[in-house]
């Protein structure tokens, strides 16, 4: 893996421009969108730097290996003209995920199984021995990309999605997915310079993601491992150089980040995370009804949370969405205030005319990320002043 090569990072639907944007900030070359996924250029050392900074992706992959099939045939001769020892040891265990998009082959557990066999038995010509498979926590990861005829095989270099950062050890019934919550803070304009708040933080994931943008820390920094430290050629000492260049290039922080939850558990949960994520000097977490308070700060405010929508948690919706732009509107002027919900029937309930609607997706659920302007005075005052 001299030089450098082609990679594929994979991401959520409608991040692909925001991942983009984040692997050409590392440096990455030759940088091209698809659909859920981003192309690049990079060598060993930027693989390592993808998986340990980007924010928005799920899995970075190293093609190794990409032609046609047309049968079993085909699939098990190309897999094996992989020169597999080359890539991992004999003693490593692995596993192989694919996915098809494929007139020629309709089973994914068939392809899976067929490339395994041609894999082993590369291994048992080579070294009369083969590896394992372990489908749960494989110390390899191969990934099988099958579209019509073009099957592309894959080192996955990341191993547990990317979205598994490490620090969130407790969660509560409907915990928002990392990528997401980085993702849709970047959407939201969050750069770290003002006060943020999730009024709503149950296990306080947007309040940890929005700290380590703020601060610049690489968003996989508490990760314990990657499946590219069981490669072959893994340069432990390069890892480290990139791991301590990107630790420091952090900076200073010099706002509040603020959580509020009514639940106990919730708010105990938030603070052990954000323990975890050592992030305590910066982040504040109190048990608090948002609808009994007001803005905690005298200066522009920046809020991004994730409300109840009414599939995992019930709630009166229509009520609860009420309440939500009533207390925006008596307590929160010069407020930023976004919010992500798959409601959309209960969005209309807020009373309040947002300035954007972006469409996304919280898990299965689509959803809207929602932008409400809550001037300090009237709209028409505050439009008169920018005139003046």
């Amino acid at each position: 893996m001299a030089g450098n090569f082609r990679m594929l990072a994979k991401t959520l639907y409608g991040f692909e421009p925001i991942l983009a944007k984040e692997l050409r900030n590392l440096g990455a070359g030759n940088v091209e969108e698809g659909i859920r996924n981003v192309t690049f250029d990079g060598d060993l050392g930027f693989l390592y730097k993808a998986n340990l900074c980007l924010r928005t992706a799920l899995k970075v992959l190293r093609p190794i290996g990409k032609f046609k099939v047309f049968d079993q045939t085909d699939l098990y001769k190309r897999v094996y003209a992989i020169d597999w020892p080359s890539y991992f040891d004999v003693d490593k265990t692995f596993a192989i995920d694919t996915t098809i998009n494929s007139e020629v082959f309709n089973n994914s557990m068939f392809v899976s199984q067929k490339a395994k066999d041609a894999l082993v038995d590369k291994f048992r010509a080579a070294l009369r021995k083969r590896p394992n498979v372990n489908s749960q926590n494989p110390d390899v990861r191969i990934n099988i990309h099958l579209q019509g005829n073009t099957c592309t095989i894959s080192l996955d270099s990341s191993g547990n999605s990317l979205h598994q950062r490490g620090y969130r050890i407790a969660t509560n019934i409907a915990p928002i997915n990392e990528v997401l919550a980085a993702g849709l803070l970047v959407m939201s304009g969050w750069d770290g310079q003002q006060d943020f708040l999730d009024p709503m933080c149950g296990s306080g994931t947007f309040l940890i993601e929005a700290g380590m943008i703020a601060c610049n820390v690489p968003a996989n920094i508490n990760r314990t491992s990657f499946t590219f430290m069981n490669w072959k050629d893994y340069d432990e000492e390069l890892h480290g150089k990139i791991v301590e260049a990107s630790l420091n290039k952090t900076r200073e922080f010099h706002h509040k980040i603020i959580g509020y939850d009514k639940a106990p558990s919730a708010v105990r949960k938030a603070q052990e995370n954000v323990e975890n994520a050592n992030l305590s000097e910066y982040i504040t977490i109190e048990r608090k009804d948002f609808f009994r308070t007001e803005k905690p700060v005298d200066a522009p405010l920046h809020m991004v949370f994730n409300p109840p929508y009414g599939e995992r948690l019930p709630i009166a919706a229509e009520e609860f969405y009420g309440k939500i732009g009533d207390t925006l509107k008596q307590g929160y002027p010069d407020t930023q205030a976004w919010m992500i919900t798959s409601n959309l029937e209960a969005l209309k309930s807020v009373g309040l005319r947002p300035s954007r609607k972006i469409k996304t997706f919280n898990g299965r659920l689509e959803s809207r990320l929602v932008h409400y302007e809550m001037y300090s005075g009237s709209k028409k005052a505050k439009n008169k002043e920018v005139r003046n």
